[in-house]
């Protein structure tokens, strides 16, 4: 089976993390702190705050940044849901935000400069696949509204420069993106004084840490504030600052696999779209399509799943859940919703090869091909 994605591990990360386990301390210490010095100064960043996942880092940065309840956050329909989940975290309201076209699938300027009302103080951008949005647009956008801006760059580690136009970015390392540490994230914020309410939040609002009070540097702490228990720990630290220097080299092939999937799928699928142009900055995360409309897609992927390789869907709209569309039954976005319902992830990962990229295409072409899977699509299209 070809699947959507694999995590490169191996050797090196057991080695580190047998390193660690000798050390005898595990929890959070010396190699987390080295391995946010590491990945900020990998991406341009002044700083970071590595934390326990994504979704941590996110409720931890809206919360350092003020947003609570009665407010509103703009965000992204088409997006992991718990980019959304985040902002309910801290008590706010998400106000859902359509997308710019099938073939640009990032949060809209024009529909979310429709939704602002006197309550909205922040805007979530999700950089979808690994494709950067127009952050210097999305900052001129929320600077002339009086807005903070949040930087989802869960599928985005490795691209120079996140977090330069934004107040805070929040990275991913769950085991399918582009570097994992298993679970974990990364946070960056503008404001040192920002990077210093999260670190303290992260480890229950404690004043110091036990890795200080291990080194005589502290003898007991203070809690003036509620916290969170959101810390990374040295071992995933560890695996992190060995995948760190393998990332620029993963993030090269994966978009040296992504080309050739742009070279071919037209000629083999020609009714198939891609999103995005060649020349986006990208990280390449995942290898999105967009399969033409009244396709049968759980055939499809039943049909690819039989030839051997694996697909999934990235996202259904977040608002079309059940526990959102509780909130929000009226609600509809048409352009998220049609590339929702069509959109189809294909393999890609390092390790993928040439070869296997071709194996993909072919079983797609085999799969649109079958039965009935292209019932509802005018003769032209089928042809």
């Amino acid at each position: 089976m070809l699947l959507v994605a694999e995590a490169a591990v191996g050797a090196d990360e057991a080695a580190a993390l047998s390193e660690v386990i000798a050390s005898g301390w595990i929890t959070q210490g010396e190699r987390v702190r080295r391995f946010e010095q590491e990945f900020a100064a990998r991406h341009g960043a002044e700083d970071a705050v590595a934390v326990a996942s994504c979704t941590a880092g996110l409720h931890l940065a809206l919360r350092a940044l003020g947003i609570g309840p009665g407010d509103e956050v703009l965000v992204p329909s088409l997006t992991f849901v718990a980019t959304v989940n985040s902002i309910l975290y801290v008590g706010a309201t998400p106000v859902f935000v359509d997308i710019e076209a099938l073939d640009r699938p990032h949060i809209c300027l024009d529909d979310a400069a429709r939704q602002c009302t006197p309550r909205t103080r922040a805007v979530i951008v999700m950089h979808y696949a690994g494709y950067l949005v127009d952050v210097a647009a999305w900052q001129d956008f929320a600077r002339s509204r009086g807005l903070l801006l949040i930087e989802d760059a869960a599928h985005a580690a490795g691209v120079p420069g996140i977090g330069s136009h934004s107040d805070a970015a929040v990275f991913s390392f769950f085991g399918n993106k582009n570097m994992t540490t298993a679970e974990g994230g990364m946070v960056f914020a503008a404001a040192a004084e920002v990077r210093e309410h999260i670190r303290r939040m992260r480890s229950h609002g404690m004043t110091t840490t036990s890795w200080e009070r291990s080194k005589g540097h502290a003898f007991s702490y203070d809690v003036p504030e509620l916290g969170f228990n959101y810390r990374m720990d040295e071992l995933r630290a560890a695996v992190g600052l060995v995948q760190l220097e393998r990332l620029p080299g993963w993030n090269a092939a994966r978009g040296r696999l992504t080309a050739r999937y742009r070279e071919r799928l037209p000629r083999a699928c020609p009714q198939v779209l891609q999103p995005f142009a060649a020349a986006d900055t990208s990280a390449y995360h995942v290898m999105p399509v967009v399969l033409p409309d009244g396709c049968d897609r759980p055939q499809v992927m039943q049909a690819m799943r039989t030839a051997g390789v694996q697909t999934t869907i990235h996202y259904p709209c977040a608002h079309q859940f059940s526990y959102y569309r509780k909130m929000y039954p009226t609600l509809r976005l048409p352009r998220s919703e049609a590339f929702a319902s069509r959109e189809l992830t294909l393999p890609l990962y390092p390790a993928l090869g040439d070869a296997n990229v071709d194996v993909v295409i072919d079983k797609l072409a085999a799969a649109l091909a079958t039965g009935n899977a292209l019932a509802g699509i005018g003769a032209s299209h089928a042809a």
